[in-house]
């Protein structure tokens, strides 16, 4: 576990430097960059929710929650320890 860290840490020193033997104009353009693609990203986003929210016919049905082990039907064969099976060959 050590060892990973210590590779992550070694790994994120090395992008430190590269970041800054870039020139600040270089900098600069990257961060803009990555800004208009977030705010797209969230513009989407917010649009993608305020299509779904808005079609006509959304209705949250509320039921109550069925425990799906008491409806199962319970095989005796699948239950048998196949271990014991496989020693006794």
């Amino acid at each position: 576990m050590k060892k990973i860290r210590a590779n992550i840490d070694e790994w994120i020193e090395r992008l430190d430097q590269r970041w800054r033997i870039l020139p600040l104009k270089k900098q600069h353009q990257y961060i803009l960059y990555f800004f208009i693609g977030y705010l797209l990203l969230t513009a989407g986003v917010i649009c993608k929710v305020w299509y779904d929210t808005s079609k006509s016919g959304n209705e949250m049905v509320i039921e109550h929650i069925e425990n799906p082990t008491l409806n199962r039907v319970k095989n005796p064969a699948r239950m048998q320890d196949t271990l014991s099976r496989k020693i006794k060959k």
